[in-house]
């Protein structure tokens, strides 16, 4: 029965696994058809297209499902009237969120939003209400076995960044990694020139930093972990920022 018992566990985690990375490829389709329609096919004269198809990358996304993506939003497959929505809001302790969407219907999605705000302890707000709290920043991701943080500081830097931040040291089973901070406006030409340098990529994006942070923890952190998760896993929800730091 212990056999048993772990092997169900671990179907479990499988299962979890296996549904978050589908609602992932679901999101990234989403925005490949969208930016495929808008900007067209070709990826090197379409930078939202290029964006999309890096995100799909890191994510393992399978290429056929990308390409499907692809040719569905620049053959007019899609019809759906997909519109990019910022909401805003507050959660417990006055900790601001903000959430970035592609929907085709606002009153389903603001609905939904609202609803995890009050189910958590929060409320959301009006437009530009925390927006101010938060600025565009590129955001570069690398790991690889064997990179040294002296390396990757020279070549970053080279490339044109602004900050180099360690985010893992790494042990026997995930390499150690490095976030290169870039302004937004240089986002797409610091990545170019850390790929050049050879540094592998395992994410990267243009995302919302906040100015200052808002320490929580015990229940409070809990809770706004919760509301994030649950915005998360809202269909219309691309991305979910907030300038809560745990503890």
């Amino acid at each position: 029965m212990a056999g048993h018992n772990k092997w169900s566990k671990i179907k479990h985690r499988k299962a979890v696994v296996d549904k978050r990375r589908g609602k992932v490829w679901t999101k990234i389709s989403k925005a490949l058809i969208v930016a495929a329609r808008h900007g067209g096919p070709d990826p090197d004269a379409n930078l939202a297209l290029r964006y999309a198809m890096d995100e799909a990358r890191y994510a393992n996304m399978p290429r056929d499902t990308v390409e499907r993506a692809i040719r569905k939003g620049a053959g007019g497959e899609d019809t759906s009237a997909y519109e990019n929505i910022r909401y805003e809001g507050y959660g417990p302790g006055g900790v601001a969120v903000i959430i970035e969407t592609l929907t085709d219907n606002r009153a389903r999605t603001v609905g939904d939003i609202r609803l995890a705000f009050s189910d958590h302890g929060g409320n959301i707000g009006g437009s530009g209400c925390v927006a101010y709290m938060f600025a565009a920043r590129g955001r570069i991701v690398v790991a690889a076995p064997g990179l040294v943080e002296d390396v990757v500081m020279e070549r970053a830097i080279e490339a044109g960044a602004t900050d180099v931040e360690r985010l893992d040291e790494g042990d026997e089973d995930h390499p150690p990694s490095w976030i290169i901070w870039t302004e937004a406006a240089a986002f797409a030409a610091v990545k170019s020139d850390v790929e050049s340098a050879g540094l592998p990529i395992t994410d990267a994006g243009i995302v919302m930093v906040p100015d200052n942070h808002v320490a929580v923890s015990g229940e409070q952190a809990e809770t706004i972990a919760a509301l994030i998760e649950s915005l998360e896993d809202l269909d219309d929800v691309q991305k979910v920022y907030s300038n809560a730091s745990f503890e």
